[in-house]
């Protein structure tokens, strides 16, 4: 198994934003409606923001991709354009606005990334790579690109209902810190943010 860097290819975009729906329980999708794969795909190809090829890597197992994680630093974070997401989004824009107000504080929470952070956006395995390990090797090639990077924490932000995604991260020595408002609408999309020291 290999860990590459990803590149600025609309195909590889859409493998991103695959593996970036599937770690968010679908949260894309549902912002972004059918179609979600082709407006993240082509934001993924512009750089600087958070959902740019620039913080993914894919994990390659016999040649073929396997997995994906995407991560970023706070101040990559607070460096970051939606103008590449809007503008990829078009009209399907109204529609995540109006979703994300509906959210109440979700959006607020996840969007807080404290300096001296590095935010775990997504890790992601495909269901006939999972036990092989490999994320477990997304997760320490993050880590160590955290620690480079001069980071003293890494945190990630799992889904309540996700409870084996916790426990994972659990066992790699991550601890709730913080626990989302609950959406009016979705009272299922409560976030857990956890962190781990560096």
């Amino acid at each position: 198994m290999t860990i590459r860097p990803a590149l600025p290819i609309f195909d590889e975009g859409l493998l991103f934003a695959r593996y970036l729906n599937e770690a968010a329980d679908g949260a894309f999708q549902t912002l972004l409606g059918r179609g979600y794969d082709r407006v993240i795909g082509e934001a993924y190809v512009s750089p600087g923001h958070d959902m740019s090829f620039e913080n993914a890597v894919f994990a390659e197992r016999s040649g073929r991709i396997a997995g994906m994680a995407s991560g970023y630093t706070s101040q990559q974070h607070g460096l970051s354009s939606d103008e590449p997401l809007r503008r990829a989004a078009g009209f399907r824009m109204v529609r995540m606005a109006a979703l994300l107000k509906l959210g109440g504080g979700l959006k607020r929470f996840i969007d807080t990334v404290p300096n001296g952070d590095y935010y775990l956006q997504a890790v992601a395995v495909d269901d006939q790579h999972r036990g092989a390990g490999i994320g477990s090797t997304l997760l320490d090639y993050s880590e160590d690109r955290a620690r480079v990077a001069g980071c003293t924490r890494i945190v990630l932000d799992a889904m309540e209902k996700n409870a084996g995604a916790r426990r994972l991260y659990e066992r790699r020595g991550m601890e709730v810190e913080a626990k989302s408002p609950t959406p009016m609408l979705a009272p299922s999309a409560r976030a857990y943010r956890m962190v781990k020291p560096l």
